[in-house]
């Protein structure tokens, strides 16, 4: 957990900052983190974060808009190429992060907050960053951020109470965000960041400007082409979900493999543990030589990473309960094997 006094250091360096660039993962936590800070200050530039880590070929970005300091929020690691051209440059950088990661040996260079602990995950860098910005006009992304990453956030009764027509009277966060108002805005800004680049920079600027969550339920251009892709992900995704109900049985773990053109896999696999919170769920999209792993179910992380150090040209990482990899398709077989004996 992140104190009130750390909270306050954050908020110093980001109002101090005239030009901040800001990286975000991909997924609602990350755009909702930005996009708190974002509207805090009212100045800075956002750029999605598609890899894990930060990789040296975002540097270009650091060029191109000149920051007088860079904010890294929830990507867990941050490549030594990377830091070592930012550090060239006397650029600060600040890393906002709730991932158990092995800290880079040049982590006593830049200001580091992580909330997780030796017991596991801290909060989710939305909650972080709404505990920074204390906007409350602001708290439905806090809530939308937290609901999306499996985290009930300590102010969501104060959200229930603000907007009893798009909350759930529920402390589960996948109840939430799956019979929810706003769990149907989080949904939809989670396909929003899987479409092509132009529509989610447009996205973005969108949410920049937007005066809260009733803006994405008004009939309006913007929001009919956010929520036209929405719906075309989530009648693909129930197409898959049912597919991957065939697969049940009763051993502990349900697996799917599927290709096409979009990735859901994340999606597919919360969907999936939601559904059955008992089963070990392993979610595999195969594209090219390569597939990549979205599992979830109990300790699921140290089953898996160790697992990956027997395959070659693997990867992965993530949270205790809920693990993204990385790994040949010739060795998802063998994959699958050794999960199933370890559980």
């Amino acid at each position: 957990m992140i104190s009130k006094s750390k909270s306050r250091e954050i908020r110093d360096l980001l109002e101090d900052s005239q030009n901040p660039l800001f990286f975000f993962d991909n997924d609602q936590d990350g755009l909702c983190s930005y996009l708190i800070l974002r509207r805090f200050l009212g100045r800075g530039r956002g750029v999605p974060v598609k890899t894990n880590p930060l990789t040296k070929e975002y540097i270009k970005r650091v060029r191109e808009f000149s920051p007088d300091r860079v904010f890294v929020l929830d990507v867990p690691e941050i490549s030594n190429d990377f830091l070592e051209e930012l550090f060239e440059s006397n650029i600060p950088l600040v890393h906002i992060d709730h991932h158990k990661v092995q800290r880079s040996k040049y982590y006593n260079k830049i200001s580091y907050y992580n909330s997780s602990s030796r017991s596991g995950d801290g909060e989710p860098v939305t909650v972080i960053c709404y505990n920074v910005a204390e906007k409350r006009e602001d708290i439905w992304l806090g809530v939308i951020g937290a609901i999306s990453d499996k985290y009930f956030p300590p102010f969501y009764k104060v959200f229930l109470s603000l907007y009893p027509d798009l909350a759930l009277e529920s402390n589960n966060p996948f109840e939430i965000l799956y019979n929810s108002g706003i769990g149907d805005i989080a949904r939809m800004l989670g396909a929003g960041l899987k479409d092509r680049t132009t529509n989610v920079m447009k996205m973005i600027r969108f949410l920049i400007n937007s005066r809260g969550p009733y803006d994405l339920a008004n009939d309006n251009k913007e929001d009919f082409v956010f929520y036209k892709r929405f719906k075309d992900l989530e009648k693909k995704m129930d197409l898959l979900i049912r597919k991957a109900k065939k697969n049940l049985d009763e051993e502990k773990l349900l697996f799917f493999k599927y290709s096409g053109e979009v990735s859901m896999s994340a999606d597919i696999s919360n969907k999936l543990s939601y559904l059955y919170p008992k089963k070990y769920v392993v979610v595999a999209y195969a594209k090219g030589n390569f597939v990549n792993i979205s599992a979830r179910g109990e300790q699921i992380k140290k089953k898996i990473m160790p697992l990956l150090k027997k395959i070659k040209d693997s990867k992965g990482g993530g949270h205790e309960n809920a693990v993204g990899a990385q790994l040949p398709l010739a060795s998802l077989d063998f994959f699958v094997e050794e999960l199933k004996k370890s559980i």
